[in-house]
């Protein structure tokens, strides 16, 4: 992927439009609880007619790759997130962080350092056995010291006060700069440390909302100090609660799918994720069930709760369920082409794959799933499931479903009213109940015991290849009784 970069000076909105961002670190795939902030971000940025701007935040080189941003790109295309700007790339932007280190420097804000790694763990030390907190000690503060090779650039905090943060859902948080220590705002190499470069950022791109996870709360106290500093106005922030597990802790690994591609290979449709995602956290009085267009619709920071997401797989497949029922059946055609390919049937556009999807569709919880219950209608060799066998392939079926051949070769017209009178009248001739003639014919069809409706799977495979199918299974159960 070529890296896709615009001059940050091209944003002119008026200031009062509202400008979102998602600025993800390349050092992975698009997990889940970054989607979820893209997500809160762009419908925002949707629902106030406003902006989004991608970023990619990659000053961290060891372990930033192009293989990452492709991931997250991918990710986010697949989900439906589209970006006005971006992606901007951290890493391009150096000089533009140089830039504001000097203002900083130049106003006294901030200071060359050149103490030790050694010089501070001792700093660290000193204070714990005085009972402090463990922080650099503004040694060379005061000092007025040169650029150096081995320098690096602190900001000063203020002694004494504090710094509040208005929040939108964590509301009023006081921060006590006697908790903070001289940070640093640029390392020795020459590139900005994580909290100084989103202040940049967000600064030159005029970014006004901050919707991020309340992980970065601790880190806020220390961006105010900064917009001050640099006499900005300060963006509305909105922490997010985080997404937990069902156990109650941060979502890992171990609680199943992570990543927003691995949901894709699951068969989740990305409007049922979009929908699952922004509910964990946001709600609008009951509703569960929301379509994209829905969501931008009625959108507002409000609404976000202070409380955990906590993210259920089970109520994810539901919500899919609910959305493959929704979803148009041309739609879900295209979606279905690959999968089905991808396990051996021959699968292409046409009426015949509709009707298919559509004996399906209020019957599958994921498209893997549906694309698995199709595969009997494109196979030449039905393969019959034992307990199928066991229970529906008897002796006594056989003449059944010989009388039912009969009643096939003389249907003319292949429909679902022609096939239920055709049944009707084997029930009659014999005297069994329909069920004892459809259960082994589904069987015969399909090779299992649950399936669609009969009369539509026969219309849909057709006169030739129904009855061939009804002819082997004969043959099956002659052969093995």
């Amino acid at each position: 992927m070529i890296k896709v970069h615009h001059n940050h000076e091209k944003v002119n909105l008026m200031s009062d439009s509202i400008i979102t961002r998602f600025p993800p670190s390349p050092t992975g795939y698009l997990h889940v609880g970054g989607a979820r902030t893209a997500l809160f971000n762009w419908l925002y940025a949707r629902h106030m007619n406003g902006k989004f701007i991608l970023r990619i935040e990659d000053t961290d080189t060891k372990r930033s790759t192009q293989e990452s941003v492709d991931a997250i790109l991918q990710g986010l295309e697949w989900l439906g997130i589209e970006w006005d700007e971006g992606p901007y790339f951290q890493s391009e932007r150096i000089d533009i962080y140089k830039s504001y280190v000097q203002k900083l420097i130049d106003t006294g804000h901030a200071y060359y350092c050149t103490c030790s790694e050694q010089e501070i763990e001792d700093m660290r030390q000193e204070a714990v056995k005085a009972g402090k907190n463990p922080k650099y000690n503004g040694k060379c503060r005061e000092k007025g010291l040169p650029k150096t090779d081995n320098a690096v650039v602190r900001f000063k905090v203020p002694y004494t006060g504090t710094t509040v943060l208005n929040d939108v859902v964590k509301k009023h948080i006081v921060f006590q700069h006697t908790e903070l220590d001289d940070f640093i705002i640029q390392r020795s190499d020459g590139m900005p440390t994580y909290n100084f470069a989103v202040i940049v950022d967000d600064i030159t791109m005029h970014v006004n909302t901050v919707i991020r996870g309340d992980d970065h709360v601790s880190n806020t106290p220390k961006q105010i100090l900064l917009y001050n500093a640099l006499n900005e106005p300060l963006p509305t922030y909105a922490h997010v609660p985080m997404v937990l597990g069902k156990d109650k802790t941060r979502l890992s690994k171990r609680h199943g799918a992570m990543s927003v591609t691995e949901f894709k290979d699951m068969g989740i449709l990305p409007e049922a994720l979009v929908n699952y995602l922004v509910r964990l956290g946001w709600s609008h009085g009951d509703q569960e069930f929301f379509t994209k267009q829905e969501l931008i619709e009625k959108f507002s920071l409000k609404n976000i709760g202070s409380a955990a997401g906590i993210f259920d797989h089970q109520k994810l497949i539901a919500l899919n369920a609910a959305h493959i029922q929704a979803s148009d059946i041309s739609y879900l055609c295209r979606l279905m082409i690959p999968l089905l390919n991808q396990i051996g049937c021959n699968a292409e556009q046409g009426t015949f794959l509709e009707k298919v999807i559509f004996t399906l569709q209020k019957r599958s919880k994921t498209l893997i799933e549906m694309a698995d219950n199709a595969r009997f209608y494109y196979t030449d060799a039905v393969v019959y499931e034992d307990q199928a066998i066991q229970k529906c392939f008897t002796p006594a079926s056989t003449p059944l479903m010989a009388a039912l051949l009969e009643q096939l070769k003389q249907i003319s017209e292949f429909n679902e009213k022609n096939l239920e009178s055709a049944f009707h009248r084997v029930v009659e001739q014999t005297g069994v109940k329909m069920n004892q003639i459809a259960q082994p014919i589904r069987v015969a069809l399909t090779g299992k015991t649950a399936s669609p409706g009969i009369f539509e799977i026969i219309e849909i495979l057709g006169q030739d290849k129904a009855m061939s199918r009804i002819e082997k299974a004969i043959m099956y159960i002659n052969e093995h009784h």
